[in-house]
């Protein structure tokens, strides 16, 4: 009878190759998976979190309920009115209650929308919609 206990060496050796295939394997994921985005969306897109980032949305606003909590939870903002982008633009540029008006180009303004819609498309943010597994992922509750 094979015992492996008796070889610990040779225990580290396979473990450490699960462990160097299962890094590729993650890190491989995003290199082989369709977007639907083209290149030119995508750096907008990525310019607009540079947007996100310079005026510090961060520090009152949360996104996927990570961020301040001052203002609202941002991740499904883009969805949630009915003339979106007209609406959010509004909120920006004259501010409400303690949020400031900010004095943005429009090439950022269409950037951070561009963030935004990206944002809400790639998933909700209430927790209470989400389900723990046993592997330690989440699932989204069916309701």
């Amino acid at each position: 009878m094979l015992n492996l206990f008796a070889h610990p060496r040779r225990i580290f050796f396979v473990l450490f190759l699960c462990f160097i295939g299962f890094s590729i394997w993650i890190y491989a994921i995003p290199l082989f998976s369709p977007t639907k985005y083209s290149e030119k969306e995508l750096q907008i897109v990525g310019e607009g979190r540079l947007v996100w980032q310079k005026y510090n949305c961060h520090t009152c606003h949360q996104l996927y309920g990570l961020g301040g909590y001052l203002g609202p939870d941002l991740t499904n903002v883009y969805s949630r009115t009915a003339n979106n982008e007209a609406y959010i633009k509004g909120i920006i540029k004259s501010g409400v209650k303690q949020m400031p008006a900010f004095e943005i180009s429009e090439e950022e303004m269409n950037a951070l929308l561009q963030f935004l819609k990206n944002v809400d498309q790639s998933g909700t943010s209430n927790p209470q919609d989400y389900q723990p597994e046993i592997l330690g992922t989440f699932s989204l509750e069916k309701k």
